[in-house]
């Protein structure tokens, strides 16, 4: 992934951008927690790799993030982000693998979703065009460890299961939302 969006000048932008890069490191923060959650309590050796590998590519995304978004700037509720993304990862992890397969497949469909509309706006308003290209390597990233985790769930979800991933989703919608504002 290419970090070239390190020129970017936060007090360039409007505030929508910054909600956008807040939101972008409140995710990033929350993913790597998800991995982290995933990989305190799961012994199967399938999904401790899925994580582990996944879990690098996740923090580099939070570095990139905290080098493009002065900490000042930054979500004031990282706490909860990082309660949030390890319950996310954990309890999914606790149940069994596809339950975890399923839980990632969700998340990165939303992350992908995201990412999508930011780079669509920053497209439009013909802003930083090397910042929507790392947001475009970001999404890319992404796509991939949703089409893994794709690849590894079988079957289709149980009630519970289909219950737990719209929670899922609208925990994300809800993070994003806060995320923007504090």
């Amino acid at each position: 992934m290419r970090s070239s969006a390190a020129t970017f000048q936060t007090d360039q932008y409007p505030a929508w951008l910054i909600a956008d890069l807040r939101s972008d490191h409140a995710g990033e923060l929350g993913a790597v927690m998800i991995y982290t959650g995933i990989l305190a309590v799961s012994r199967n050796p399938a999904v401790r790799t899925f994580a582990q590998e996944h879990l690098v590519t996740e923090q580099t995304h939070l570095q990139l993030m905290e080098s493009l978004l002065p900490r000042r700037l930054r979500s004031k509720a990282q706490l909860p982000w990082r309660a949030a993304g390890w319950l996310i990862g954990a309890l999914p992890a606790l149940i069994g693998e596809q339950w975890v397969f399923a839980t990632i497949e969700a998340v990165e469909t939303f992350v992908d979703e995201h990412y999508a509309e930011q780079i669509e706006r920053l497209r439009l308003q013909e802003l930083e065009q090397s910042l929507r290209e790392t947001l475009e390597a970001c999404q890319a990233d992404e796509i991939a460890h949703k089409h893994d985790a794709a690849a590894r769930r079988s079957g289709s979800p149980s009630l519970a299961l289909s219950l737990w991933l719209r929670t899922v989703r609208w925990g994300s919608e809800a993070a994003v939302m806060v995320a923007r504002a504090i």
